[in-house]
């Protein structure tokens, strides 16, 4: 018989230890609703299960950023629709205006209620904006093209680019004869391969603010190499690549009906009267007085001049028409992506459950018998203990 070390009870303190741990651990997955706590309880499904966390996390912001874009395309079109609709207008007074019936008072007067139809084109592509980004006027800021993150991670395939270039109001009050905006329209003419417009050159731009403050900007050299800009577009980017000028100037390209870059509007941020006098290096010619807000091409005077409004008024529907075609498109593509991300989310969380969390009957079942066994191995314990008492009778 022995005193000095008790087997029994060590054994039993053994099972009893390693019993409490497993109680703990059933108490804490209970608690918890999770069957990974830490990395100890399952080290391979914790990296797979945080790899699919961050990618529900990321589809939930995705499913935002496609509804935020579909808000995007509602507010352009919804504004492109009512350009429509004074297109329309104009159109129907053209038709009016081809009518030899009228007398030189009604074609003016038809003329002036188109002046300030075009007046309010230009006010709805320089107004029309989602959370200070421009929309109708080319979007300069970005070039026209709008970036959509509908993606969980960084792949090219997980951004949509929206392309709000043929969106461009302004350009539709360029074709029709007006200068945009209270600034002043420009014309480049490339194909006199100026030495004015040649890669390499700066450029300077006034501009005089209603308060009467005047700002001046020269650019950096515009384009890289030699040589003359290709066409109207480049040297419009080149302006654009500029850092002064974009801070202060947007430019938009002018196109005639067959959407070829005639010239270049530039335009004031802060609403300023832009002006290019006196410079001798820009290449381009102002056309009209500055400040104006719309000076008219259509003529409305002639059976013959009113045929030619109603062409080219046409060919702007036509072209406005077709630019909220691509934004329907588009916006039923977002929807189509907002359906798709609620699918994946919906699985990839699924999954994610599979791995992590505890499934409550089977870990009610692994405490009870821990539960049990703890109880059980407290008592065998204590009779352990007792067991070698008997040695106190031997030493009385």
């Amino acid at each position: 018989m022995q005193v000095n070390t008790n087997v029994a009870a060590n054994n039993a303190y053994r099972n009893l230890a390693t019993t409490q741990n497993d109680l703990s651990k059933s108490l804490e997955k209970l608690s918890s609703g999770l069957r990974i706590n830490r990395a100890a309880d399952d080290a391979a499904g914790l990296a797979i299960s945080e790899g699919l966390k961050s990618q529900v996390g990321g589809l939930t912001v995705a499913a935002r950023n496609a509804q935020d874009a579909v808000s995007v395309i509602q507010t352009a079109e919804g504004s492109l629709n009512e350009v429509t609709s004074i297109l329309q207008r104009m159109r129907d007074l053209a038709v009016q205006a081809g009518n030899d019936s009228n007398n030189e008072q009604s074609r003016t007067a038809i003329g002036t209620e188109v002046s300030k139809l075009t007046e309010e084109l230009t006010r709805i592509g320089n107004s029309t904006n989602f959370n200070g980004t421009s929309l109708l006027n080319g979007a300069p800021e970005n070039n026209g093209v709008l970036n959509f993150q509908v993606g969980a991670d960084g792949e090219p395939s997980s951004q949509i680019q929206v392309d709000l270039s043929s969106a461009n109001v302004l350009s539709v009050v360029s074709a029709l004869g007006g200068q945009s905006g209270t600034g002043s329209a420009f014309s480049v003419d490339i194909a006199t391969a100026d030495a004015a417009v040649q890669r390499g050159d700066t450029a300077f731009f006034t501009s005089t603010g209603t308060d009467g403050t005047v700002r001046t900007i020269e650019t950096a050299a515009l384009g890289t190499g030699t040589g003359d800009f290709e066409s109207v577009e480049a040297y419009a980017d080149a302006l654009k690549a500029d850092a002064k000028f974009s801070a202060n100037f947007t430019v938009t390209v002018d196109r005639n009906a067959e959407g070829t870059g005639t010239g270049i509007t530039v335009s004031a941020k802060d609403g300023g009267v832009v002006d290019n006098s006196g410079t001798s290096n820009l290449g381009v010619t102002q056309n009209g007085a500055a400040g104006e807000a719309a000076v008219m091409g259509l003529d409305f005077m002639s059976a013959d001049g009113a045929n030619d409004a109603i062409t080219t008024i046409d060919g702007q529907i036509s072209a406005i028409s077709i630019a909220r075609a691509e934004l329907g498109a588009n916006q039923n593509r977002f929807e189509s992506v907002i359906k798709n991300i609620a699918v994946s989310k919906e699985n990839l969380t699924a999954a994610g459950s599979r791995i992590r969390d505890t499934d409550m009957a089977e870990e009610m079942v692994k405490y009870t018998r821990a539960n049990i066994l703890s109880q059980a191995g407290t008592a065998m314990l204590a009779q352990a203990n007792q067991s070698n008492s008997g040695v106190l009778q031997l030493l009385q």
